[in-house]
């Protein structure tokens, strides 16, 4: 064994002593990343956010980080650009949140033309300091789609002008229901009076479903500014007062530069684990993982990629409207499967498996929104599959450890061999398995005896000698 010096371990250890000085000296002396990224934002700016699809955890975070950075960082505001059909609620009061606790203006901006802000738009909008739209957008919708049974479609809503009159909006029909058309009319009433706006017309976007065009939503003071590009709407929103946290402030936008903020990759990641289908296959992939590894304990690969798998489908699930009915009947479901891969019951646990299975997976999010839904074929696929790979290759892990022992002190049992020599000592040896065996018989053995072996003590075979002829 290499004994290092003792000279040689003070010198590395005066050596890792100097690096670490090294080291606290330059981390006192150089400024903190944050600090420096505050210090570069010296001219005022304008932060441009965009939310593009389905408003849900990943777009909620964008934002919420968005309006804290910009803040911090010292923007002159924040604009929101939208085309969103709506969302969760529970992702859309979180940015609400962000918006109504921001200390700069926050500027929502429904564009190009063609966008929309539906369902969970329309309450971002109404939250926001100032709300706007480009030609040829609406906004609307605002049914709870918990209620309304999917997001309902702007086109068909009837106008303001079509129902002005008309007072036979639909009526929930569950109590539940009413408990959450409710809420929704009282969330919104409390945001169109805090921004000042049209409470009538949110009231009815919620109960009736209605919608508006960006045109008659200034009309009815929906919206402030109806601006057809960026420029022109931050030329409109220059000198405009508004109130941010009880005190009134005056918007000056005419030396300001615009910065477009893209997700980083938080947010990009959370974008892709929050997908419903991602999750799902993810938390199948941890199961998977999981039972292989407890079946064939040692291999680590499947064990760790599954329990990674699995925290991961987790922490998506924390974020995602998901009904624990469901993922109990899923992981219901493979439990049969597997049962049945260790106890064949002629396939009734395994049908009763793969239909817990089916079933899990179609209520496992809840929610109406169809960019939340997981496809069905996908549902069938990985249940199919599951049911394929619990069955047979359990099933094949479990016949494999049934086996004959082939290999190792239990694979010589009875194995036959032939006396090949005698040592000095005039006690037999055999050769099995290409090595030369001590063997104790209660017979008398000479070379060229057959041997037959019953059992193994202390590294010598114990072997019973065979007639002649006899195998």
């Amino acid at each position: 064994m290499f004994v290092q010096p003792k000279s040689s371990a003070r010198r590395v250890q005066r050596l890792f002593v100097c690096l670490l000085l090294l080291a606290s000296v330059l981390a006192g002396a150089w400024p903190p990343v944050a600090d420096a990224q505050v210090t570069v934002e010296t001219q005022p700016s304008i932060w441009l956010l965009h939310i593009d699809d389905v408003i849900g955890p990943a777009v909620a975070d964008y934002v919420q980080r968005g309006v804290e950075d910009a803040a911090e960082s010292g923007a002159s505001a924040v604009i929101l650009r939208m085309d969103t059909p709506g969302g969760l609620d529970q992702s859309m009061r979180s940015i609400i949140q962000a918006i109504l606790a921001s200390p700069i203006p926050i500027v929502s901006y429904v564009a190009p033309s063609g966008a929309r802000a539906a369902s969970a738009g329309t309450y971002i909008l109404y939250a926001s300091h100032v709300a706007a739209m480009a030609p040829a957008t609406n906004l609307g919708a605002a049914t709870p789609v918990q209620v309304g049974g999917g997001q309902p479609a702007p086109s068909p809503a009837p106008t303001s002008e079509e129902s002005e009159d008309d007072d036979s909006s639909p009526q929930p029909k569950t109590a539940m229901e009413r408990k959450i058309i409710n809420d929704a009319v009282a969330y919104i009433e409390s945001l169109a009076e805090l921004r000042g706006r049209n409470a009538e017309w949110a009231v009815r976007a919620v109960r009736e479903g209605v919608s508006l065009s960006a045109q008659q939503a200034l009309e009815k003071n929906v919206i402030e500014v109806v601006a057809t590009d960026l420029d022109d709407l931050l030329e409109k929103l220059e000198g405009r007062a508004v109130t941010i946290q009880g005190e009134q402030r005056q918007l000056q936008f005419d030396e300001v530069s615009v910065e477009n903020v893209e997700p980083g990759w938080r947010s990009k990641f959370l974008a892709v684990i929050t997908n419903p289908t991602v999750a799902y296959v993810l938390m199948l992939v941890g199961v998977y993982g999981l039972i292989f590894e407890f079946s064939n304990p040692g291999v680590g690969g499947p064990g760790i990629a599954g329990a990674i798998s699995l925290m991961v489908a987790l922490y998506a699930f924390q974020v995602l409207p998901i009904s624990y009915l469901g993922l109990g009947l899923i992981i219901l479901g493979l439990a049969l499967m597997a049962a049945e891969a260790f106890a064949p019951s002629f396939g009734i646990l395994g049908v009763g498996g793969a239909v817990s299975f089916v079933i899990g997976s179609i209520v496992l999010m809840d929610t109406e929104l169809p960019a939340y839904q997981i496809a069905f074929p996908v549902i069938l696929a990985l249940a199919v599959t599951s049911a394929a790979l619990l069955v047979f290759v359990l099933g094949m892990v479990w016949r494999s450890r049934r086996q004959q022992i082939v290999s190792g002190a239990e694979g010589l049992v009875g194995q036959t061999a032939v006396v090949e020599q005698l040592n000095r000592a005039g006690r037999p040896l055999v050769r099995l398995e290409g090595e030369l065996w001590h063997v104790d018989s209660s017979s008398p053995l000479a070379v060229g005896d057959r041997v037959v072996v019953r059992s193994m003590r202390d590294l010598i075979l114990v072997v019973d000698k065979l007639a002649e002829g006899k195998e």
